[in-house]
């Protein structure tokens, strides 16, 4: 399983640790993920994504799931984050005629 938020695409970096004699040697700075299971309003359902606290804090923000899959381009989401958002933009697109 890669160390990769699903929505907001970001994964580990690369670096130095520095030491006190000026030593550089590389490491990683891996990104702070939590298992989160989060509520698809128009889809009335919840799904297990593994995302950033980041962009748990920007999903609040943003108004939650479906706002932000919406928002975000594909080529930056998860397969699973875009078999959600093309299961939420085919429900909303069956409402839209009859609103």
């Amino acid at each position: 399983m890669s160390r990769r938020c699903e929505i907001t695409g970001v994964g580990p970096m690369v670096g130095h640790n520095v030491s006190h004699s000026n030593i550089k040697t590389k490491r990683r700075f891996l990104p702070s993920l939590s298992d989160i299971a989060l509520q698809s309003d128009a889809l009335g359902q919840s799904f297990r994504l593994k995302i950033t606290n980041a962009a748990l804090r920007t999903l609040d923000f943003r108004g939650g799931l479906d706002a932000v899959l919406m928002n975000t381009k594909d080529e930056l989401l998860s397969t699973r984050a875009r078999r959600i958002k093309r299961q939420v933009k085919a429900k909303l697109a069956g409402q839209q005629p009859a609103a």
